[in-house]
Order: structure tokens, then C-alpha cells, then sequence
């Protein structure tokens, strides 16, 4: 009788596992993948989309194009998470699993800043990335204001490259000079793991003229005087603002007893990503492994959890821990790109390695989507 393996959530991790597991494990599994969406987005696509690179429809990978056979896609809201029975209630049906990986992300929540949905704008959502895109094309210049307003948030050096993709938009519409850019960031410097990183970040705002705000969270914002207040109790002006909201764990995830509470990231153990419930994984932004919540480490862990799966099948030892490793490429602006290699698990502190930003980079970037592309959707 084949394993039944319950995924829930499709967005980088729980789309490698389904993968993986389709070609390795093959008709030795049952695999189903539940999501509320209809379409996966890469996290990048939104900075294109916010600065009018790509238009919404166009960076959409449709869930009905998963190419990898053996994969039941359910297009449905998960409504409770039983870990101890691994059961699951969608408006689709339920869901009874030999193993259950819980992928559901982190939930972006712009109304826990006060203010921030009546006088500001996101861009980690797609459709906040749309709707602030609109706002930015009439924008005819002044003070603006980029924030993250809690921590931890995805995709750690996405603000730094909003500013300087801000500086470029403006600059190539005659604007910039008329503009003020700041960034407020609740870091020392923009990327703390790689110190090249960040003094090469540094570097670049100093040039253009990008105020960085170190230290500090946007804590509300004000409509009517148009300021956002900082942790630290200064104020900032902006006549546009862009904010990267508080993320929390899914409410179902914390109804499930995974998670205590809505900061309370899942605990799993770091080698292997199994919570405190047998053959119940936490993969991605969900859980509190220690990695950024990005979609490479996401990747990673997945890769770990199907080979624990595949062994389990073939009777094999286990595969090697969880290793915390990934690249993320930054955006220079210019059409240059940046990469920072990072090892967050295999030593006392994370480890990052710095590649110049350069053209070449921005082409391995553009790969890096079309080879995930394509082995998820078809090309």
C-alpha cells in the first residue's frame, strides 16, 4: 500500500517535495498538495511587477500545470490541522496521512501596523505589489519612506533592494531629483550575516543618495500627518510609503498546537525539520529552524525531508541533517545582480560568502527561475 504524504502549501517547498518525491518514490506514494491559491508566485516577481517590470498575470505559474505525475493538487483552505491523528480538514474534504509536511508559510499582516493599511502601501503580496505599482506610476516625486515593520520578514535583503530599485525608477523618469529615499531597517547594517554584503549595500546607498536607518522598526503610521513613527521614537516624513509588514504564523498553524501563538515559528529539529509530532515536518517560513525566510532554504529543506521519506521507503540509512545552506541573489539596480552564499547551521554563526554584483549573475538569476519554472510547471 502506498505512503500517504499530505503537503500542505505549494510554494517553494512543498513544491520540490511533491517533485522529488513524484520521481523518486513514485507509485510508492500518495502524494497530495493542498493549496488556497491557484498560482505560485517567486517572491522576486513582486519587486518586478511593484516597478513595472512584469505585469500580475504574467508572473503567475498556474497549479493546473504541474508537471510532475503523481502530484494531486487541491485547490482548498485548510481549515484545522490534527498533528497527533496527521489529519487535515479543507473545504475540499479530508485528508488522512502517513506523513504530513506543513508548509503554509508566513502570513504577511499589514493591519498589525496601525495605519499602515489606510496610509501606506506593501509589496510582498502580489496584490499589494499591483496596487502600490499604480500608486508609484503617478508619483511625481518626494519623499519616500521604504519600512519593515517586524521581524523576522522573507527574504531579508528584499528592502534594501526595493531602495535601489526605487533610485532607479525614479532616476529613469526624471523624478529623483525631487525624491528623498529612506530606508528604515531593524539591523546594524542591511545584511548582517555577510559583512561584504552589507558594505557593498552601504556603498551603493551612499552613492545614490539613500538615507539608511538603522536599528530601528516602523512601529505605526500616521495618515493624516503622512509620518512613520520608529521604535526608536523619531518620525519620518514620506509623501509615499512602502512597507514590509509584520509576518506571523498561520492561525491554523497555531490552532494545530504546532505553534503556540502567532510569533511562535514551529520548533523542529534542526537536522532533521520533524516537529515534536512523529512523521509531522515543518518546511519553510513556518517553522523556527534558524534560516531566513526565504525560498532557497525552503528548497533545502524539503530536499532533507524527501530523502528521510525515500529512506524510510527503501529501508535506507537517513540522509545527512538539514545544513541551513543557500544563495540569495541581490538586486543592484542597473541590471546588476549580487549573490551571497550563506551557511546558517554548520558552524556557531552563520557564514556568508559575497559575489560581486555583475551582469553574469543577473543571467544565473534569471536561470535560477526558469529551471525551478520548469521543473514544477513545464516550460
Amino acid at each position: 500500500m502506498a505512503m500517504r504524504v499530505v503537503v500542505l502549501g505549494a510554494g517553494f517547498g512543498g513544491l520540490e517535495l511533491t517533485s522529488l518525491l513524484a520521481e523518486t518514490a513514485g507509485v510508492d506514494v500518495d502524494l497530495v498538495l493542498v493549496d488556497k491559491a491557484d498560482a505560485f508566485v517567486f517572491g522576486f516577481s513582486k519587486l518586478d511587477v511593484l516597478f513595472g517590470k512584469a505585469m500580475p498575470d504574467t508572473v503567475k505559474h498556474r497549479f493546473r500545470d504541474i508537471v510532475k505525475p503523481g502530484v494531486r493538487f487541491v485547490q482548498s483552505a485548510v481549515r484545522s490541522i490534527d498533528p497527533s491523528a496527521r489529519r487535515v480538514v479543507t473545504d475540499a474534504g479530508t485528508f488522512d496521512a502517513d506523513v504530513l509536511a506543513v508548509a503554509l508559510g508566513a502570513d504577511v499582516v499589514p493591519s498589525a501596523t496601525p495605519g499602515l493599511v489606510e496610509g501606506g502601501h506593501e509589496f510582498y503580496t502580489l496584490a499589494g505589489a499591483t496596487a502600490a505599482s499604480q500608486v508609484l506610476s503617478d508619483f511625481s516625486g518626494g519623499k519616500v519612506v521604504i519600512g519593515v515593520a517586524g521581524r523576522p520578514f522573507k527574504c531579508p535583503p528584499a528592502p534594501s533592494e526595493a531602495a535601489l530599485l526605487m533610485h532607479q525608477y525614479l532616476t529613469a523618469r526624471g523624478r529623483r531629483a525631487a525624491s528623498e529615499i529612506s530606508l528604515v531597517m531593524p539591523f546594524g547594517v542591511p545584511v548582517p550575516p555577510s559583512p561584504e554584503t552589507s558594505a557593498a549595500l552601504l556603498a551603493k546607498f551612499a552613492a545614490h543618495g539613500i538615507k539608511f536607518v538603522k536599528d530601528n522598526l516602523v512601529t505605526s503610521i500616521d495618515p493624516q500627518r503622512k509620518v512613520a513613527k520608529l521604535s526608536g521614537g523619531s518620525e519620518l516624513p514620506f509623501d509615499l510609503f512602502l512597507g514590509v509588514p509584520v509576518h506571523h504564523v498561520p492561525p491554523v498553524v497555531v490552532e494545530s498546537g504546532l505553534s503556540s501563538g502567532p510569533e511562535d515559528w514551529v520548533a523542529v529539529d534542526k537536522k532533521t525539520l520533524e516537529t515534536k509530532f512523529p512523521n509531522v515536518y515543518a518546511i519553510g517560513d513556518v517553522n523556527g529552524v534558524g534560516t531566513p525566510k526565504a525560498g532557497v532554504f525552503a528548497e533545502g529543506a524539503a530536499q532533507v525531508v524527501a530523502a528521510t521519506i525515500v529512506a524510510r521507503l527503501r529501508s535506507t540509512p537517513a540522509p545527512g541533517p538539514y545544513t541551513g545552506e543557500g544563495s540569495c541573489y541581490v538586486e543592484f539596480g542597473d541590471e546588476l545582480v549580487g549573490r551571497v552564499d550563506i551557511n546558517f547551521l554548520g558552524g556557531d554563526a552563520p557564514v556568508g560568502r559575497f559575489q560581486t554584483p555583475s551582469r553574469e549573475l543577473s543571467t544565473e538569476k534569471a536561470a535560477f527561475r526558469t529551471t525551478r519554472r520548469d521543473r514544477w510547471f513545464g516550460a
